[in-house]
């Protein structure tokens, strides 16, 4: 397959490792925002051989390229449909399109922005869909085929802690995310705060996905989150968190479905070292409520000998989305929900 790989951040950058690394799919086109990276071989960006794909800042070049699918890995930033005008342009020239930021459940969307999905891929015969990790694997899939054993389910429980402490951006740490957010005066709750409402586009969708697919019919998706106090202050890669500063994030998405809370989805994004007893980093925990009961617990690891600054969580970001591939180029125009079941092939 020809694949463009569009931005080149720390996951566009290991998307982009991954195109170039396979032996079944062609680099044909790059990218990028930064003048610093335009002009440059995609292979210095990725820190591979010489490629003689050349980043680009200019989307008609973009455009212009035929390929089968673009790797979309955007930085994440409010509003959530921020980047929906370059998709559309991509699906429109025939390109199918592969998101890490969520979209892996568009029958969640308003109907206006899916409405202008779907014409879009039609005019281009192209098709758009979510893929990655959480969004994309640990509920609409992995959560999924644990019930598969089981009898009944009442409730799935869905956990995840997220080690934030490398991030170096401080934009996307304290304006995006909402760390070092005031904890005595922030509801992350309210509907303003803008870290909550870029979180809620991405993950009400997944656990309203997880809820329909199970058959359940949805009633609506509630919040809970809170923000947690550093208790003294923090030096971390992008700055200082102050003592009584948001230091933690416990994202909580809830999904109520034929009148009880079924989807229970937890996402701990933390600032402070760990705690001796606390779970690792990249740890996802699912815990299904029924007849029998099950519990998983997801644990990513290095390859062997593994020498690359790229965690096991980026690894896995760019494998579910090379996988996706085949899936999306085979679909029909339009919007695509994340296949429940996209495995690795040989070929």
């Amino acid at each position: 397959m020809k694949v463009i790989q569009w931005a080149t951040g720390a996951m566009g950058r290991t998307c982009l490792q991954a195109v170039i690394d396979s032996d079944v799919h062609e680099l044909v086109g790059l990218f990028v925002y930064g003048d610093r990276k335009a002009g440059k071989d995609a292979g210095e960006i990725a820190k591979r051989d010489a490629t003689g794909v050349i980043a680009t800042r200019d989307i008609e070049e973009i455009l212009a390229l035929e390929a089968d699918v673009v790797i979309h890995a955007a930085r994440l930033a409010p509003p959530v449909e921020r980047h929906d005008a370059d998709i559309l342009r991509l699906l429109r020239s025939g390109k199918n399109v592969i998101s890490i930021n969520g979209g892996t459940y568009p029958p969640y969307w308003p109907a206006e922005r899916q409405e202008r999905y779907r014409q879009a891929g039609e005019e281009g015969g192209a098709t758009f869909v979510g893929a990655g990790l959480n969004p994309g694997f640990a509920v609409e899939k992995l959560g999924v085929i644990a019930t598969g054993i089981c009898r009944r389910v009442d409730r799935i429980t869905i956990s995840e802690l997220v080690d934030c402490r490398p991030v170096r951006s401080p934009e996307y740490v304290f304006d995006i995310i909402g760390f070092g957010a005031d904890v005595s005066t922030i509801d992350p709750n309210a509907p303003d705060w803008v870290p909550a409402q870029t979180m809620n586009a991405l993950f009400e969708e997944v656990v309203a996905a997880m809820a329909v697919r199970l058959g359940w019919t949805l009633d609506r998706v509630e919040t809970a989150h809170a923000l947690v106090p550093a208790q003294s202050a923090l030096e971390i890669a992008a700055g200082r968190i102050e003592p009584g500063k948001a230091a933690r994030i416990d994202w909580r998405w809830i999904a109520h479905a034929d009148g009880a809370p079924r989807v229970d989805l937890n996402i701990a994004w933390t600032m402070e070292p760990p705690a001796p007893d606390a779970d690792a980093p990249g740890l996802w925990r699912i815990n299904v409520e029924g007849e029998p009961g099950v519990n998983l617990t997801l644990e990513l690891t290095e390859p062997e000998g593994w020498t690359e600054r790229v965690s096991p969580e980026m690894l896995g970001v760019s494998g579910a989305v090379l996988n996706a591939i085949p899936l999306v180029v085979a679909a029909e125009p339009g919007l695509m929900e994340t296949p429940g079941y996209a495995p690795w092939r040989a070929s």
